[in-house]
């Protein structure tokens, strides 16, 4: 018997009310939830640890009052802890490693009255913006199962498109939000730095690129859950600015004319693929018949240093993870341990010298200083959010050669070989030439969204990315609900889902 039939037809502050006026029960929410994860998971690989006893017992109890209260929710497998559960994060020394406490993340997530249904899958460690890791499997986009779904929320964004969920939650270091939700048609905001919680267990995540947040089919859901989860906890860094108002008034609220700069010029790639580009147009036509000010202009950066520099520090961050990791599982670090460009990339961290961390560092802040001041010039800026509609799932992986080239620096633990500009420069375009825009803004720490506006020839959606300035969610939540009004998505679903 299919369990409340009418399940996907309500996001998730729907479903909280149609709970709230006793239409349907947390319990009757999580079976439906779970008869539809058991249907169509096997085919996605979105989901990759269950926690179905833990959901129906806490359906049975009593939940807080949050604005969410009985709404099904999962987990991205990485950062977000939840006691007793294992935070693989893509890795196989981890999978089975249990955590020993709750995120604070994740205690305002339970707060907020969601129930939480599994844990979703993401690469390793979240360094790349696809979701094949070795240690649980490639998670499959369904709007078409050959592609990949992005990453490295890749296992919310499918969920949430696939209707399994209406919210689930992702973290963005360099897009990872963000590219998801243009690959899999969803709505991603990832917030300002500071925004969210990040403890008990880290401050600064990335130094400061990451910063966690959900996916969702509609505007208010994304911000109902910032409302109900915003704020410094204790030993936080640094906070970020308090909003005037609650976001989710932002979402339906009257709404001025913005000045929106506009551009297709990748900042970090060398190409954008034209269906990309006619999203872009297409959005700028829209923007202007809702009566902004359109401007084509774009922040100037210098895309080599800065790219250089971003991955001097993912490599000196990706160093630690791996000796955190081998530690909690008491083992050396080894290559068998972990897939071979993380262990690779690991070496090359290693082999960096602490002024190199320290000046990379001191250079992307530089350029973060540049940026926002083209930022003072505009409320938005509007890119797409990736260069391509969503690739075939292996694409982006490195070729033959180049895993030869990779499983030999680690076999020799020659992690200088990296240096090279040579060796380095050719593994690092294909990532970028995939995600030209969205690390820019890790590094600003600005808010950034991705919203599901247009769907190629192919039947594949194509997000575009607003960028806000700091600390003003405020403005892309009034946007969005513009737009979302304007053109909307939640009735767009993929081809194929019998419910």
């Amino acid at each position: 018997m299919n369990v409340f039939p009418e399940y996907e037809q309500y996001d998730g502050l729907g479903l909280a009310e149609m709970v709230r006026t006793k239409q349907v029960t947390p319990a009757e929410l999580v079976e439906a939830a779970i008869q539809r994860l058991e249907r169509h998971n096997p085919r996605l690989n979105a989901v990759v640890y269950s926690l179905y006893d833990q959901a129906r017992t806490a359906a049975q109890g009593r939940l807080p009052d949050g604005p969410f209260r009985g709404v099904p929710f999962l987990l991205k497998d990485l950062i977000a802890t939840v006691a007793g559960v294992p935070t693989g994060c893509g890795n196989r020394l981890l999978k089975n490693l249990p955590a020993t406490h709750d995120s604070e993340l994740v205690e305002r997530f339970k707060a907020a009255g969601v129930i939480i249904l599994g844990k979703t899958n993401t690469p390793e460690f979240g360094l790349v913006p696809y979701t094949e890791p070795e240690a649980t499997g490639v998670t499959h986009n369904p709007w078409d199962l050959a592609r990949s779904p992005g990453g490295s929320s890749g296992g919310s964004a499918a969920a949430v498109a696939a209707r399994l969920v209406p919210l689930a939650s992702g973290g963005d270091g360099g897009g990872s939000i963000r590219n998801p939700a243009s690959c899999c048609g969803v709505f991603g905001l990832k917030p300002t730095r500071g925004r969210n919680p990040t403890g008990p267990d880290a401050g600064e995540i990335w130094r400061g690129f990451v910063v966690e947040h959900v996916l969702t089919r509609t505007v208010r859901d994304s911000a109902a859950m910032l409302d109900a989860t915003a704020g410094a906890d204790i030993g936080a860094p640094y906070p970020a600015p308090p909003p005037a108002r609650p976001f989710l008034d932002e979402v339906t609220a009257g709404h001025s004319k913005l000045r929106i700069a506009f551009t297709s010029r990748p900042f970090l790639g060398q190409n954008v693929h034209d269906d990309c580009v006619q999203g872009l147009l297409s959005t700028v036509s829209l923007l202007r018949q809702l009566g902004h000010e359109l401007i084509e202009d774009a922040p100037r950066i210098d895309a080599e240093p800065f790219a250089v520099a971003f991955l001097t520090v993912v490599a000196a961050e990706c160093r630690a993870d791996i000796e955190w990791a081998a530690g909690l599982a008491k083992h050396r670090p080894s290559l068998g341990d972990f897939e071979t460009a993380t262990y690779a990339l690991g070496l090359l961290g290693q082999a960096l010298s602490a002024s190199d961390y320290a000046n990379a560092s001191r250079q992307l802040q530089v350029a973060a200083r540049e940026i926002g001041r083209f930022s003072e010039r505009y409320d938005v800026l509007l890119t797409p959010t990736l260069a391509q509609p969503p690739v075939l799932i292996g694409a982006l992986q490195p070729s033959g050669s180049e895993r030869l080239l990779l499983k030999l620096i680690g076999t020799l633990n020659a992690g200088w070989l990296l240096k090279s500009p040579k060796v380095l420069k050719p593994l690092a375009a294909k990532t970028f030439d995939y995600i030209p825009y969205t690390p820019i803004f890790n590094v600003t720490g600005q808010p950034a969204m991705s919203v599901p506006l247009h769907w190629n020839a192919a039947g594949l959606p194509i997000g575009m990315h607003f960028v806000g300035r700091f600390g003003d969610e405020a403005t892309l939540f009034r946007l969005a609900g513009q737009l979302e009004r304007a053109r909307p998505w939640f009735d767009r679903a993929p081809p194929g889902l019998v419910y």
